[in-house]
């Protein structure tokens, strides 16, 4: 940049760097959803194709993003987890995530809803925290857990007890000071069991990467190609690439199968492993999902 006399007003920036060698959290928050949600008519309490179309933007930063390494998400909310030793985005405390969750929500939309429009623009807000050991990102990921459960049990009972033709100042009575164990009960008596609901709805999602072993399979069609072109002058070959490029040259002599596994010289399926992004509705509040999945929230 040329130097200028207009350059001192970069003296109020303000520095943002985030704290070194902390796990980074990040909260996106929908902003206004409340509206937002009433506009579009989501089913309440919850809307199951809502919930997936968070959870899609959710998979969409795991792959524009590699140092993420945890994310938890409930209703309109999202937390990511950037592991200890990320520079991503020079460890600044505003970047560029929540603008990129903005516009895969408003991408994925017509795969989610595609007989609502947008009527209105969604919006997201995000704050930053950082933490300085594995238990307290384990303790704040149980505590939005938590949230997720009181919300979730409360807003249940509220839509039942809505559905059984009370007012709003009757259900909100109704629910003054209740605990668990009675908003079990009223549900029960209005014929849900609450532990029978969706652990989508109770637990809310997670996505992270884990290592996943698969059989390692091949397309037909380039097995045959290779034999082909092994077996036949290549003159012929470069003649006809057009034909042999088409399944239709194999429709004659081979069954429609596409794929084949590859086997190993004692005839047992080559397996290989490799990193997926995961979406489950697991209890994270305890330690079995951490045991398991111990490299996740491992120090570098």
């Amino acid at each position: 940049m040329a130097n200028s006399k207009y350059e001192y007003v970069k003296s109020f920036e303000v520095e943002d760097k985030l704290m070194p060698s902390t796990w980074i959290v990040l909260r996106i928050d929908g902003r206004h959803f409340h509206q937002f949600s009433d506009k579009h008519e989501f089913k309440k309490p919850n809307d199951e194709r809502a919930l997936k179309l968070m959870n899609a933007c959710a998979e969409a930063m795991f792959e524009e993003f590699p140092d993420l390494v945890f994310s938890y998400g409930v209703s309109d909310e999202y937390s990511f987890v950037f592991k200890k030793t990320t520079e991503f985005y020079n460890r600044r405390s505003s970047s560029i995530t929540v603008s990129f969750f903005t516009s895969v929500y408003v991408m994925k939309w017509k795969d989610f809803f595609p007989d609502k429009d947008l009527k209105s623009i969604p919006s997201f807000d995000a704050r930053t925290v950082c933490y300085p050991s594995t238990k307290i990102v384990r303790d704040y990921l149980a505590w939005r857990q938590v949230d997720c459960h009181i919300n979730n049990q409360y807003n249940t009972c509220f839509w039942k007890l809505i559905e059984s033709r009370k007012t709003k100042s009757e259900t909100q009575d109704r629910l003054k000071g209740t605990q668990t164990q009675d908003k079990n009960e009223i549900l029960f008596q209005l014929g849900v069991n609450y532990s029978d609901l969706p652990a989508i709805f109770r637990k809310g999602s997670c996505v992270f990467k884990d290592k996943v072993n698969s059989c390692f399979v091949s397309s037909l069609k380039n097995h045959i190609l290779h034999f082909l072109y092994r077996s036949i002058s290549y003159p012929f070959l470069h003649m006809h690439d057009d034909v042999l490029q088409s399944n239709k040259c194999f429709v004659a002599f081979y069954t429609p199968v596409e794929e084949i596994m590859k086997y190993n010289e004692n005839g047992q399926p080559v397996k290989r492993s490799r990193n997926k992004v995961i979406t489950d509705h697991c209890d994270i509040m305890g330690d079995k999902f951490w045991q398991e999945h111990a490299s996740i929230l491992k120090d570098e």
